[in-house]
């Protein structure tokens, strides 16, 4: 099993789910992070993190978020292990950001 970002992400990009992961499996999209199917471990850090709960299992997770994780162009350049790394989404409210 592994976790898969989801559609509360689009627009947002919290990115304090990639400050917990132990793995560094984050990648920054334009609109959204996703999370290497290949490389998470499923340790599960990085759900309580998200404070829109866009994270989720693939048991969990529609088909159409489980391919948009998985089919993306893996650039190392937009893997992303810091939070401030992550250029912030429109849509991201001021009172769930977290230092």
């Amino acid at each position: 099993m592994t976790r898969v970002v989801t559609e509360a992400c689009v627009g947002c990009k919290y990115a304090d789910c990639v400050e917990v992961c132990p793995v560094n499996c984050f990648f920054e999209l334009d609109d959204m992070l996703v999370i290497h199917p290949d490389e998470c471990i499923d340790c599960e850090a990085c759900d309580p993190e998200c404070p829109v709960d866009a994270i989720v299992t693939d048991d969990d997770a529609d088909d159409l978020w489980i391919d948009r994780n998985a089919n993306v162009e893996w650039d190392e350049a937009k893997r992303r292990s810091k939070k401030d790394e992550v250029t912030p989404g429109p849509n991201r409210d001021p009172k769930l950001i977290t230092d």
